[in-house]
């Protein structure tokens, strides 16, 4: 049975920077993939119907796994809805991840659910992965490097 998991991190970083992060191939690329992994971004389109397509390559072992989607609300600044779809049959159905935006005195407030999880990942592993990713945005959006 598919399941949600449910995130919420404060930054210190404008809604728009943290935004550009979950829209910007490169930068998907170098916080989207947990520790032990690289990131390969195939191809992004990142607008209202635009999709995306990416892979995880293990460091370690070699294995490579890839996914994609589609993109269903796009509110720069605000609101981010997209689908994702492992290639692996063994991991079947849509997943749906929205990233909720929200200006607070000291930066963003970001919620983020990511629902239809397949059941043959772990929920811990889920969590895990999407600590260490999120650990990974904040380290890349904090910073503010005027003229850079």
């Amino acid at each position: 049975m598919p399941f949600t998991i449910r995130l919420h991190r404060v930054i210190k970083a404008p809604p728009e920077r943290v935004f550009r992060a979950f829209t910007d191939a490169a930068a998907m690329c170098k916080w989207l993939p947990p520790h032990g992994f690289t990131g390969t971004m195939h191809h992004m389109d990142a607008r209202p119907g635009g999709s995306w397509r990416m892979s995880f390559t293990n460091l370690s072992a070699g294995g490579q796994h890839s996914f994609g989607g589609e993109y269903l609300d796009f509110e720069p600044g605000a609101k981010l809805r997209y689908t994702s779809r492992f290639d692996d049959p063994n991991l079947p159905g849509d997943m749906i991840t929205t990233v909720e935006l929200q200006a607070v005195f000291c930066g963003t407030e970001m919620q983020v659910t990511q629902e239809g999880i397949p059941d043959l990942i772990p929920s811990q592993a889920c969590y895990l992965g999407w600590q260490e990713s999120l650990t990974l945005l904040t380290q890349l959006v904090e910073p503010d490097i005027p003229n850079g």
